[in-house]
């Protein structure tokens, strides 16, 4: 009986479907390492438009906006050997346009691992008893409870200036 065969495993297929579905389970992007770890490390223009349509495609909506950010859940999701819970992107009222993320691991271990991975070192810029970790050309890493957060900002670009008019250039 083919057809009740064919009937069984579409329903079977339906069902991991739904069962995806209802879970929210998305896949991680293969571009995830490329987009979000080279903005992570300041190692690509940084523009919270992009990275926010980025993030959204691949995660859906953020789950929260929050201290000037727009905070997206990214189950799965894996850089330099390390799960990364959060990934939060500027909005526009920040004095700073940037890209952050919250690994599940402390700054001493993510550091370690992006050493292996990708050769960056990073100085401890205070001598706090939590100390912020900055890499050169402005990524950093800090302590978020027992996690660390990562982060690249940048200042935010002035809009060009504009000659006064034609009118008060005359008088």
């Amino acid at each position: 009986m083919p057809s009740i065969l064919c009937m069984l495993r579409g329903a079977l297929a339906a069902a991991a479907v739904a069962a995806c579905c209802a879970a929210g389970a998305q896949a991680v992007p293969t571009t995830f390492g490329t987009i979000i770890g080279n903005g992570l490390l300041c190692r690509d223009q940084t523009d919270n438009l992009y990275y926010y349509d980025y993030l959204l495609k691949a995660f859906g909506p953020a789950y929260k906006h929050d201290g000037g950010a727009y905070w997206f859940k990214t189950d799965g999701a894996n850089l330099w050997g390390t799960a990364i819970s959060e990934v939060m992107v500027s909005d526009d009222t920040s004095t700073y346009i940037f890209v952050g993320a919250v690994a599940e691991a402390k700054p001493e271990e993510l550091e370690q691992a992006i050493i292996r991975q990708v050769g960056l070192h990073y100085a401890r810029i205070d001598s706090s008893a939590y100390p912020v970790r900055e890499a050169k050309p402005a990524s950093r890493i800090v302590y978020f409870d027992t996690k660390s957060k990562i982060y690249c900002a940048k200042f935010k670009p002035l809009p060009p200036v504009q000659p006064p008019p034609v009118r008060q250039r005359l008088k």
